[in-house]
């Protein structure tokens, strides 16, 4: 069933969510350009390019929440939710961290990759490129001999309940300070607070919410 879930929201939803964008939101499209328009890089094509840019990570960011069941179904709710996407993307892409992204190499610790896909694609469009391990021991391996701008990492792994901060803590004692933002099931508070304890940026269930810690991060 959830195979058949995420088939439907790839082939049908997705376009449907792209093409309601491109048909309901100039002005804050408008306003995502504006700010792109202090970047030193000009040339024909270049607001094509951006406007794509823009439209594909809100349009993954609105699927992603689809995906994860965390739209109250109604015409006014996902119209409301793709607004909010268009904000996030909007206010976080300022023209450094476009210019970071291009450059920028994430690593993603979580044992079922598939079920970020869509929050990875919203960072690819910006041309964010990312790592997927699915354990500690294969994360720590990859840390040896290459160099992360961002780690996610969820937190429960088969035979680690903690292994998000098993990761973290441990990176921590090797003195590494990579921005790690755990991205798990809850967003309470006390999650919160006790991630940033043990060293990391921030946790989240949210994925506009990691859209803008990622972008935040990549500003530094």
């Amino acid at each position: 069933m959830l195979h058949e879930l995420i088939s439907l929201i790839n082939v049908v939803i997705w376009p449907a969510i792209v093409l309601f964008f491109l048909c309901r939101f100039g002005t804050a499209i408008n306003r995502f350009l504006e700010n792109l328009s202090r970047l030193s890089i000009k040339g024909p094509g270049f607001e094509v390019e951006t406007f794509n840019k823009g439209a594909e990570s809100s349009a993954n960011l609105a699927a992603a929440l689809a995906s994860k069941g965390t739209i109250a179904k109604g015409e006014g709710n996902v119209e409301q939710s793709v607004l909010d996407d268009v904000n996030v993307v909007t206010q976080a892409v300022t023209p450094r961290v476009l210019r970071r992204a291009g450059d920028a190499v994430i690593l993603w610790v979580d044992d079922r990759p598939n079920g970020n896909r869509f929050e990875r694609q919203s960072m690819e469009a910006l041309g964010i490129r990312f790592v997927n391990v699915v354990s500690t021991d294969e994360a720590l391996e990859r840390l040896k001999n290459q160099s992360f701008d961002v780690i996610i990492s969820d937190m429960k792994r088969p035979g680690d309940d903690r292994a998000g901060y098993t990761l973290l803590d441990e990176l921590r004692r090797k003195g590494k300070d990579i921005p790690y933002i755990i991205y798990a099931s809850s967003n309470a508070a006390q999650h919160k607070e006790q991630a940033k304890q043990h060293g990391a940026l921030d946790a989240t269930n949210n994925p506009p919410e990691l859209f803008r810690l990622v972008m935040g991060a990549l500003k530094k």
